[in-house]
């Protein structure tokens, strides 16, 4: 029944389009299925195994939520809370109007940031990438706060510098994928009186048994850690050719950063994050443990955007798709995609982990490369028709 998913992500590794695939089917919080093919290091051969570690970038997103919703179950905020209650730096933001010519166009803030804004990526922060030309992104690449600029500061540090730049729109008024979960973490650190990490560690990975999970690789698991590679072709996402990522051609740090990135940081195994996304669809309960209520889950798989406002980005067309409080929704599918995907829920990372929860099937998805750029790459839309392909047959 999942042969021609075998055989599909084979070709993407003979191909030379991806170096390795590790793959999961579930149906309910049940594997059913699961894969590795081609290499974790194709220059030394290194077969990908069930324990391959990796960069997991934006999948790191949906676990930084899920913590801050615990203490939002604890009764530690509310989601209409001001975030400026919290983390004051957020107080008396700018805004830039629509027809901004520079930064300096900025004016004052009609509405302030609430804390359902960060969640649904709707609180008119920016990312550095996402528009590069822009006059947001290019002011956050300047003040070198971007998703990609290395950032080397802790998360008190980097959100006091972020509340100096203005907003991109109204908080609430639409969408744009930001650093929000980046300052969701530093929130967290707030509420719980301790840094991203420990808090982290404490109210989740430890207790559901992510034993790979963190920020950082240990020196006895670094053999571990794949490599990650970037398109000879970047243009050409089905052109063959790979070459080792130069930005992150180095092992990965043995050392804990001193940005706990919410919204990009972790390594992970796809058994870990499987876990994770098991307890998710298990309605929050797992090994004997409650770690969100079902009320709350059902509560993020809400859209909380605006009227009228979808997900968008400029080139990874995501249509029929809003925002919960940590996922992305798929409203309407497109012609192109199954009927089953209605209400599914799910993120990705740049480096080409992917996970999906589609509850109108009763099915789950994980398929984890190493590619840099790998979100929304095609591998993962062939993945996820072939998925959907054999559970209308039936699985």
């Amino acid at each position: 029944m999942f042969s021609k998913i075998d055989e599909a992500m084979q070709r993407y590794v003979d191909d030379e389009i991806l170096p390795g695939v590790s793959y999961q089917i579930l149906k309910g919080s049940e594997i059913v299925h699961a894969g590795q093919v081609g290499y974790a290091d194709i220059e030394s051969k290194t077969p990908l195994q069930d324990d391959a570690i990796f960069r997991i970038a934006s999948n790191t997103k949906l676990m930084t939520s899920v913590v801050l919703m615990m203490l939002y179950e604890r009764g530690s905020f509310d989601l209409n809370d001001p975030l400026a209650n919290y983390l004051p730096e957020f107080t008396d933001m700018l805004v830039l109007p629509k027809d901004a010519a520079r930064i300096e166009d900025a004016t004052p803030a009609a509405n302030p940031i609430l804390i359902r804004h960060l969640l649904s990526h709707s609180a008119g922060l920016s990312y550095g990438f996402v528009e590069p030309d822009s006059i947001i992104d290019q002011a956050y690449n300047a003040a070198s706060l971007g998703g990609l600029a290395g950032i080397d500061t802790d998360l008190e540090t980097y959100t006091h510098a972020l509340a100096r730049l203005p907003l991109a729109f109204e908080p609430g008024s639409g969408w744009r994928y930001s650093v929000a979960t980046d300052v969701c973490a530093r929130l967290v650190e707030v509420l719980s009186g301790q840094k991203f990490d420990v808090c982290l560690a404490k109210m989740l990975l430890e207790p559901l048994g992510l034993i790979d999970t963190g920020f950082f690789v240990p020196e006895d698991k670094i053999s571990r850690l794949t490599t990650l590679y970037t398109p000879v072709h970047p243009f050409e996402p089905m052109k063959s050719g790979l070459t080792v990522a130069p930005m992150f051609g180095e092992r990965a740090s043995t050392q804990k950063p001193k940005f706990l990135s919410g919204g990009g940081g972790l390594v992970s195994t796809l058994p870990d994050y499987s876990r994770f996304i098991q307890m998710i669809i298990n309605d929050g309960h797992w090994g004997g443990r409650q770690y969100l209520l079902p009320e709350t889950l059902k509560l993020m798989r809400e859209n909380q955007l605006a009227e009228g406002v979808v997900v968008n980005f400029p080139f990874w067309p995501m249509p029929g798709t809003v925002f919960g409080l940590g996922f992305a929704l798929k409203e309407k599918p497109s012609e192109a995609e199954s009927a089953l995907a209605v209400n599914e829920y799910h993120w990705g990372g740049l480096m080409g982990t992917h996970s999906w929860i589609a509850p109108q099937a009763d099915i789950a998805a994980l398929c984890f490369t190493q590619r840099f750029p790998g979100f929304w790459h095609p591998y993962s839309h062939e993945f996820k028709r072939l998925v959907y392909e054999a559970a209308e047959i039936g699985f």
